[in-house]
This record gives structure tokens, C-alpha cells and sequence, in this order.
């Protein structure tokens, strides 16, 4: 394991953990083209929460010619020394639900221009069986000159990051680990092994390495779609899913999911990336897209049951305030990609309601910019008409909501957390 020096290709959720983690044992130079998040970085402060500032400024160093440590660039010279190069873009899809394989194709690019001899470059995006070695190597190959499999290799080692989890970081999880040739898996598996406390897996190839990824959040995709399916039933019977859950759940062997809104960076999207690919090979992939319509549909369902509450508690809907508590697409976060949050706030907006979004934990101005949406990190000073708890931020908890209402006000939970007295909850 010497004379390694790898370069994490993007510092966000899941590149800046893993390069941290890295550069415990090894020289790491960590590339981003956002400025301001390499700046942010130097100063030793992740806006993700995802490391702690004294652990990321643990390891930090301030130049690129390191034997330990991390220093971060988007210099593409200070990456042109590396020998393993690991991309750690983020996979997201277009509007239309289909894999945008952009950030991949460009941190190809990025990668190709210092490309070298005997370099091995690893992927961890999540991806459907292929993308790696018929869409990435691609492009490594026309933009250095080399040839796979014989002046350079390739690897995958799909990300298992949990954003907001501090129990389960990356080196307690444990890594699913390929490469290109069995020899170069081996390299792989040595590496992250080296780092990773939980153990790793060597699947016996890319695709298999890609196709294990893809699963494992289309599974919990289509868990969470059946159990959101059961609380519209059970809705409609007025018996509490929570409850029936909590029976249920007696059984040993009996999975514990729960109902809710379903975005995020991976559950709600990488079920569109094995659905893509099966139908490019003529299949039609019915239970995997029957759950995502399901698991897309809750916002509107959510909104639907909101007015019908305000309805029943003589409320009039256009003019009414409605406090939305969470904007992240999870609880104790400041993630806001793909949070279907928004498909609640959209439909109260359709029937003239009057919005206000309290989150402690989102960045106001980058909710602005991805979904031109205001949100509060206090509450204000009013009295609602409803209030709509849509993430369970731990400090939520701590809010006597029912104090925040108007006399006939309505007060609905999404997450089910409340202990408090709800009209509605999920």
C-alpha cells in the first residue's frame, strides 16, 4: 500500500466523508469546481454537516504535496500526481425521470485530462449495471489516449453514505468493492479495506458491483411505497397505521418501515436507473415503477388530506396559513435535494393558501435557488390555520405546536412523531 495518492472527484455528501477517511492513512487531494465549497473547505468548516469541523480541520493540510492528509483544490493541477482516482459525483435524473448522466461524463473529462500509466480510477456514483464501463472508461479513453485494461484500470465501490446518520458513517458501513480485472479488484478491495473498520466485499465484477447498489434503494423504495399504499387504506378505515405497524411489527421477521414522503439523492432516484436500463433491454419493470408512482404520489395525498381537515374545521381554504415544518428530504439535515417536501407545498399552493416554511436545519438561499421557495430558521410570530409537520427535525419536538394554532386551527404529522394531540397524521 505505498506510494498511493488518491483524488476524491467531488467534495459533497459523499466524497467529502470518504476523503476525509482516506487521508487518515494516505495522501488525499480532494477536487471540486464549486469555489466556494473548496473555499469553505480550506477554512475547515462543511456546510453538510456530514464531518465535523475539528475532525475535517484534523486532517486538512494547506498544500498538495503531502505524505498524509487532505488538501482540497479545483485546480486540476494538483490532481495530476494522483495514482487512484475516486468519483464521487452526484446521479441525478431530468425532469422526465431519466438518469442524467452528466456529472459523470464531465468528471470523466476532468479525470482523462491527467490520466497516467498503471492509474486506477474508481466510481461510486450510483448507477445502473454498465454505466461504468460502457459510458465512463468511453470517455476516459478518447480524452487521455490510453487504453483500458492495459495502460489504465477502473474500479466501483458504490457509496452507502446515510446523510445526517452519525452512527453509521462510512467507516462503519460495510463497502462493496470491484474492479476491472481480478488482480486490479484486489488493489480495490485493499484500499477501502485499509480504511474500513466494517470489512468490505469483493463482487466479481463491475456490473454485479453496480447492480447490488442499484437494489438495495429500489428495495426500500418498494417497501416504503407498500406501507405509504396501507396508510391510505387504513386511512380510509380510520384505523391508525402507526398502531397497526406497531402490531405487526411483534413478529420477528416482520420489516419495520413507515410510511412517508420519499425523495432524497438515492431512494427516490435509483429506481429510475434500473427501470431505464431494464426497459433498454425490452422489460418492463412493473413493480419498481408502480412504487415510484405510489411513493411520487404522496405529496399531493398529504396536501388532499390537509384541506380536507381545514374543510372539516370550517376553515376557509383560500387566504389560509399554513405553517409547513421541514423543508430537507430528511429529518436532522441540511440535505434539500429532490425533497418531495415541495410536492406538498405545491398542491397547498394550488388551492390559494398563504405558506410559511420553518426549517432550522436548511440553508435559506439554497431552497431559494433550487425551488425558488422562502423559508424561516425562526418561527414567526402568528397564529395558523394548519400546521403540517413534514420532517421530524429533533427540534420540533421541543414546540408546543397546538399553542401555534388559531381556535379552530388543524395540526397534521406526516412523520408520525408527535405525542402531542394531531387531527391527522399520515
Amino acid at each position: 500500500m505505498r506510494n498511493i495518492k488518491i483524488g476524491i472527484i467531488g467534495l459533497g455528501y459523499v466524497g467529502l466523508p470518504l476523503a476525509r477517511l482516506f487521508a487518515t492513512k494516505f495522501p488525499v487531494i480532494g477536487f471540486d469546481i464549486n469555489k466556494n465549497r473548496i473555499e469553505e473547505l480550506r477554512n475547515g468548516i462543511d456546510t453538510t454537516l456530514e464531518v465535523e469541523d475539528e475532525v475535517l480541520q484534523s486532517v486538512l493540510k494547506s498544500n498538495s504535496q503531502i505524505d498524509q492528509g487532505l488538501y482540497c483544490s479545483d485546480d486540476l493541477e494538483d490532481i495530476k500526481d494522483c495514482n487512484y482516482y475516486i468519483v464521487t459525483v452526484p446521479t441525478p435524473v431530468d425532469k422526465n425521470n431519466r438518469p442524467d448522466l452528466t456529472p459523470l461524463y464531465k468528471s470523466s473529462e476532468t479525470v482523462g485530462k491527467v490520466l497516467k500509466k498503471g492509474d486506477i480510477v474508481i466510481y461510486e456514483s450510483t448507477v445502473y449495471p454498465g454505466v461504468t464501463e460502457e459510458e465512463c472508461i468511453p470517455v476516459l479513453e478518447k480524452i487521455s489516449g490510453l487504453r483500458f485494461n492495459e495502460d489504465f484500470y477502473a474500479g466501483y465501490s458504490p457509496e452507502r453514505i446515510n446523510p445526517g446518520d452519525k452512527l453509521h458513517t462510512v467507516e462503519k458501513i460495510l463497502k462493496v468493492t470491484a474492479g476491472s480485472t481480478p488482480e486490479i479488484g484486489e488493489k480495490v478491495d485493499a484500499l477501502y479495506a485499509s480504511v474500513i473498520t466494517a470489512g468490505t466485499h469483493l463482487a466479481p465484477n463491475i456490473k454485479v458491483a453496480e447492480a447490488a447498489k442499484v437494489i438495495e434503494n429500489s428495495q426500500r423504495d418498494i417497501n416504503i411505497a407498500f406501507v405509504n399504499e396501507l396508510a391510505k387504506i387504513f386511512n380510509l378505515m380510520d384505523i391508525d397505521t402507526s398502531e397497526v405497524l406497531k402490531a405487526a411489527g411483534t413478529k420477528w421477521n416482520f420489516l419495520p418501515f413507515k410510511p412517508g414522503l420519499v425523495g432524497g439523492h438515492c431512494i427516490g432516484v435509483d429506481p429510475y436507473y434500473l427501470a431505464q436500463r431494464a426497459q433498454e433491454f425490452g422489460y418492463h419493470p412493473e413493480i419498481i415503477l408502480a412504487g415510484r408512482r405510489l411513493n411520487d404520489s404522496m405529496g399531493q395525498y398529504v396536501a388532499s388530506e390537509v384541506i380536507k381537515l381545514m374543510v372539516n374545521h370550517d376553515i376557509k381554504i383560500k387566504g389560509a396559513t399554513i405553517l409547513v415544518l421541514g423543508i430537507t428530504f430528511k429529518e436532522n439535515c441540511p440535505d434539500v435535494r429532490n425533497t418531495r417536501v415541495v410536492d406538498v407545498i405545491g398542491n397547498l399552493k394550488d388551492f390559494g393558501t398563504d405558506i410559511t416554511i420553518y426549517d432550522p436545519w436548511a440553508n435559506p438561499s439554497e431552497v431559494k435557488h433550487e425551488y425558488d421557495l422562502d423559508t424561516v430558521k425562526e418561527l414567526p410570530n402568528i397564529k395558523f390555520d394548519a400546521i403540517v409537520l413534514t420532517v421530524a427535525h429533533k427540534e420540533y419536538l421541543d414546540i408546543n405546536l397546538n399553542s401555534l394554532l388559531k381556535p379552530n386551527g388543524v395540526l397534521y404529522d406526516v412523520k408520525g412523531i408527535l405525542k402531542e394531540k394531531v387531527h391527522g397524521r399520515l
